[in-house]
């Protein structure tokens, strides 16, 4: 059981990193974009630690007060839910 938590929250992170990084992509060809409220969506759901990642390594979604909030905050969550499941 912990095994599958583990890799659900594994694929929901790249997921969410995957989407930061196609955003970014679709916004320097000004195409259309993915929303920011999917974006924080995928963050809130345990993709945290992905969002914070994407952010930093696509250099995306910087200077957005909701970004910078909450990707921290949601990464934090999802850690401590993660280690949790490790320690049941």
């Amino acid at each position: 059981m912990k095994s599958i938590l583990l890799t659900a929250w594994l694929a929901v992170n790249i997921f969410t990193f995957s989407l930061y990084g196609a955003d970014k992509r679709k916004a320097r060809r000004g195409a259309w974009r993915i929303s920011e409220k999917t974006l924080l969506t995928c963050t809130w759901l345990f993709g945290g630690v992905g969002a914070l990642i994407g952010m930093r390594v696509f250099r995306h979604k910087t200077k957005h007060r909701a970004f910078t909030v909450s990707a921290p905050i949601a990464a934090a969550i999802s850690i401590a839910a993660a280690l949790y499941v490790t320690m049941m």
